[in-house]
């Protein structure tokens, strides 16, 4: 019976591509897990695994990264800001700005405040 269980765990690990560890060690991060099911461990995993995969291909095929075969952060970004499904992963992903555009902008900020 061990060995079946043995070969099913490693059948199960070759489909994954995520390390279960790290996953592991991010839910018992959250206070609320006192204990992480195998089963459970895995399907997490393995839906992490498709949502990336999921979030690479619809950054990759709405961005300019067809054209140039890559995939880069800003692709990420817009996909996240400007599709509703990956909308809650704009604080997670923002768009890049350059420090002087943000150094600008507080002292538009600033002055504004001034005024009142």
């Amino acid at each position: 019976m061990s060995k079946i269980k043995d070969e099913h765990a490693s059948s199960n690990k070759k489909m994954i591509s995520l390390p279960i560890s790290r996953v592991r060690l991010i839910m018992k991060s959250s206070p609320d897990v006192s204990s992480i099911n195998q089963d459970a461990l895995f399907l997490t995993t393995k839906a992490t695994e498709l949502f990336v995969q999921h979030l690479a291909h619809s950054s990759f095929n709405n961005g300019p990264g067809k054209e140039t075969n890559s995939l880069s952060y800003s692709d990420l970004a817009n996909t996240a800001e400007e599709t509703e499904t990956f909308h809650f992963l704009t604080d997670i992903l923002p768009k890049k700005i350059l420090a002087r555009d943000y150094l600008r902008t507080l002292e538009q900020m600033e002055e504004e405040d001034a005024d009142f």
